[in-house]
């Protein structure tokens, strides 16, 4: 009964496929953020990623037939800014500057504190005690699992980008849950896709990387950011974020720091320190503190569109 009551998809929780695709994806990017930035700066990696990515979901809305109504279209095109074009530069930008991506992980598994504070003030969902301790514990959860790779030959100042990117992103998610916004996952993530293009394009050719490397390996990671942490990544997002709200789907980026580590120690060869083994569990219990403390007050659950 309880397999059945908490199988894939439920009307009480969210699926179990969505939940772990969301993590593995968007583990992924920045492991890709890491391989992009070996052969191009941030800017070109991201310029060309949204590019590819822009042409193959506009031709794709092309097709369908898609239309949004101009409010929609203000709405996702401030979202893509937000929840894409700002994180992503932070958060690319910063491991191309030295950041390592463990790192860069733990700063954006930031991201549901400052969510469920914005969330408890602007939309007035309430959280238990029990999910406001596994959020607490996540934070140390996470900070055990890149506690070796803090401070790893890079500059201080580089923190404060992915840490503006992780900011961002939590104003998007926020924003996105308190205009409701009603139009599918591929429509909203098409126009978001489009919009970040826009901004990524003229920020490389204004600074004059736009021109691509001719390594092959830049192409492997524009492959990899777009198929995996682009349509993958932030697919699976939204998905969830429209079954259980902002709380518990930024809840689940707290496991994205010890998958990051696995990435990395199957692409780098990164060796899986007992702090990291340590921070697995201490995550997991966080998540499952928060996951199964409740329905947050105030908003009913909503069907995936």
């Amino acid at each position: 009964m309880a397999l059945f009551r908490h199988g894939i998809r439920t009307r009480s929780g969210p699926g179990v496929l969505p939940a772990v695709g969301l993590v593995i994806m968007w583990s992924s990017g920045f492991i890709g953020a890491e391989l992009g930035t070996r052969y191009a700066p941030a800017d070109t990696l991201l310029a060309w990623r949204y590019l590819v990515a822009g042409s193959v979901l506009a031709g794709l809305a092309l097709m369908r037939g898609t239309r949004m109504p101009r409010a929609g279209l203000l709405r996702h095109g401030a979202l893509g800014l937000l929840c894409q074009a700002l994180y992503l530069g932070g958060v690319v930008t910063g491991v191309g500057l030295g950041v390592p991506p463990g790192t860069a992980a733990l700063i954006a598994a930031l991201q549901p504190l400052v969510v469920s504070a914005l969330a408890s003030r602007l939309l007035r969902e309430a959280s238990t005690g029990r999910q406001r301790w596994g959020l607490v514990i996540g934070i140390g959860g996470v900070a055990l699992v890149v506690s070796n790779d803090v401070g790893a030959g890079s500059s201080p100042i580089t923190y404060f980008l992915p840490f503006g990117g992780m900011l961002a992103l939590s104003v998007g998610t926020v924003l996105e849950r308190r205009w409701r916004t009603q139009e599918p996952v591929l429509d909203s993530l098409t126009v978001q896709t489009v919009a970040a293009a826009g901004f990524f394009v003229a920020m490389a050719a204004g600074a004059g990387h736009l021109a691509p490397p001719a390594d092959p390996n830049f192409w492997f990671a524009v492959a990899w950011v777009v198929v995996l942490s682009g349509f993958g990544g932030y697919g699976f997002y939204f998905v969830v974020l429209r079954q259980r709200g902002p709380t518990r789907v930024s809840t689940l980026l707290y496991l994205t720091p010890p998958t990051t580590t696995l990435w990395a120690l199957v692409m780098f060869g990164q060796p899986v320190t007992g702090a990291t083994l340590a921070g697995f569990l201490v995550c997991a219990g966080a998540v499952y503190l928060v996951m199964s403390g409740g329905r947050i007050a105030g908003h009913p659950t909503r069907s995936p569109a």
